[in-house]
């Protein structure tokens, strides 16, 4: 197995996951958001303030494009499949694997809406990310692992790692 790039809407549990499903692999960890706010040298929050969205999606696309790693467990970020070739990138150098979680889950577990550093285009609600983002999630995602209203985040990891075990890798 060479990596697993976890994908989905903020919220779905990326980050978290990642980390616990890296260490049931024996994976590393990396999460692009952190790799991004290193880069910039700021909170993602304030490089959308700061520096705009265009800005803060050419970082993004530059961050998944020249992510060089292996037995890693990546996290993107949920902006991440509106960059094609970054997704492109991701998708040769591992198993894209796609979060579902229902909206109005979503809408519960994030309570940091303004402050979380979550792409938005002016007058967009969750919604319309939801929305523009679900086609892209499908699109890319090599295995989709939709979590239940009531799932928990055990249940999502071993549910991640049972597809990655029946799903025959590349080497």
């Amino acid at each position: 197995m060479k990596n697993v790039i976890l994908i989905g809407m903020p919220g779905c549990g990326k980050s978290t996951a990642g980390v616990i499903l890296a260490k049931s692999l024996g994976f590393d960890f990396t999460d692009t958001d952190l790799i991004i706010s290193k880069k910039c040298g700021k909170k993602l929050q304030a490089v959308l303030d700061e520096d705009g969205i265009d800005y803060f999606l050419q970082m993004e696309n530059e961050v998944g494009c020249e992510l060089e790693c292996r037995n890693t467990v990546v996290a993107t970020g949920g902006s991440m499949v509106l960059s094609t070739d970054a997704m492109e990138h991701l998708k040769e150098i591992g198993t894209v694997v796609y979060i579902d979680v229902p909206l109005d889950v979503l809408k519960k577990r994030i309570t940091n809406m303004k402050t979380r550093g979550i792409v938005f285009e002016k007058g967009e609600s969750l919604d319309d990310v939801f929305k523009k983002r679900t086609p892209l999630y499908k699109k890319y995602a090599d295995i989709t692992v939709t979590v239940a209203k009531n799932g928990n985040l055990e249940n999502t990891v071993t549910r991640i790692a049972d597809f990655l075990h029946r799903k025959p890798q590349v080497k």
